[in-house]
């Protein structure tokens, strides 16, 4: 557990009980499959995203540490706001030297310092409170335009770079999974996946889709007992339990045809085809299914707004506005869907429904030799009941 401690020497602050393990990647998804409660998150994230907070605050980590500016100003992130919402400190702009840190290390957190387990003073940032991040998301909403003017700019250059996948299909991989005339439920790791997800399970029930996980997605589709038809991704952010459950494997590689997590695919020793195109996973699988013949696209986890785009963290997200104009009419959104509906019963609803069920059981009953007989039965033995309080109570008085 780890303490932030005011007022107190170094050495006692060193004490067992005010040090914490040090968990360190650069890439916070990576490092939220192994950051366990009451330990510190090292990460170098410029403008965290909803995402990944999220998933650091379902890791409930005693601090969160980041190398990098947790809100740049470009964009208005929404991160930190749910990083101190759920009241984990974040301390910001370490700079490089906190990435010195070693992984498993014991570390210290006192107010915007960090320390090593001897003492030492490893790095200096700013600790973030309400009223910075508040100022700050102020400040970034107002640069907003700038944004924008970058992202036309990346969306030319996606059609020209990719004109003819986009227009044409061409370079789309022949794959075995059969997407013609089926709807296809399209799953990434975004925002309120989990819940539209388990929302969706009667239309999955019922129209059986071809399920395709976009990298975590995968795994996101086995969590609900569930089996992906098809995994699409760079397959960085995938389980070895996802790639190997028997879905077909697309890796998404860059145009010179590597891809972060090939070597892993080919290693495992999974069948796998190779997707090379710019853009993102999820603009992928979606051109995918278009493509082979997919008659409807539900999609859960995408990003579909500018400020969604820009949190993604990438240029090249203008891919997946102009994909999403591509496939056109077949693709619903079902991002969100969680809040869109919830059940809403009341108990005096529920007691009418069980009080309806008791009287059609008791007519069912009463319209059988067999049931007329048990009814008999059981008012019988209900007076037997009735006259053995009455008796009960004339005794007592």
């Amino acid at each position: 557990m780890i303490s932030l401690l005011r007022g107190r020497s170094h050495d006692e602050d060193a004490s067992a009980e005010a040090l914490a393990v040090a968990r360190v990647d650069r890439r916070t998804k990576s490092l939220t499959k192994r950051l366990g409660a009451g330990e510190v998150a090292v990460i170098d994230h410029l403008d965290i995203d909803r995402v990944s907070a999220e998933a650091l605050v379902a890791c409930r980590p005693a601090a969160v540490l980041n190398a990098a500016a947790s809100i740049s100003g470009r964009y208005p992130n929404m991160g930190p706001e749910i990083l101190l919402a759920a009241d984990i400190p974040l301390i910001d702009d370490l700079g490089a030297d906190v990435m010195t840190l070693t992984e498993g290390s014991r570390v210290r957190v006192e107010e915007n310092q960090v320390y090593a387990a001897d003492g030492t003073l490893v790095a200096e940032g700013t600790r973030q409170t309400d009223e910075l991040v508040a100022t700050a998301m102020e400040e970034a909403r107002a640069g907003l335009s700038v944004q924008l003017e970058a992202f036309a700019a990346n969306t030319m250059d996606y059609m020209r770079r990719e004109r003819e996948l986009l227009l044409d299909g061409v370079g789309v991989p022949e794959v075995t999974t059969a997407f013609e005339g089926r709807q296809v439920l399209i799953v990434v790791r975004g925002y309120s996946y989990k819940e539209d997800l388990a929302m969706l399970r009667p239309y999955v029930r019922e129209y059986r889709p071809l399920l395709v996980g976009v990298d975590g997605g995968a795994d996101a589709i086995l969590d609900e007992g569930l089996r992906p038809d098809m995994i699409v991704g760079d397959m960085d952010s995938v389980s070895d339990k996802a790639l190997t459950s028997g879905a077909e494997i697309v890796v998404h590689a860059y145009r010179d045809g590597t891809a972060p997590g090939l070597n892993r695919v080919q290693d495992l020793g999974v069948e796998h085809v190779v997707f090379p195109a710019t853009g993102t996973s999820e603009d992928i699988a979606m051109l995918l299914a278009d493509e082979k013949g997919a008659s409807l696209i539900v999609a859960v986890g995408t990003h579909e707004t500018l400020v969604e785009f820009l949190d993604k963290g990438r240029a090249g997200m203008a891919s997946t506005f102009l994909t999403r104009l591509r496939v056109g009419g077949k693709l619903i959104d079902a991002k969100g869907v969680s809040r869109l509906y919830r059940h809403r019963i009341s108990n005096w609803q529920v007691s009418v429904l069980i009080l309806a069920g008791v009287s059609a059981l008791v007519a069912a009953l009463a319209a059988t030799s067999a049931g007329q007989t048990f009814l008999g039965l059981l008012l019988a033995r209900f007076d037997d009941l009735w006259s053995w309080f009455g008796d009960l109570f004339t005794g007592l008085f």
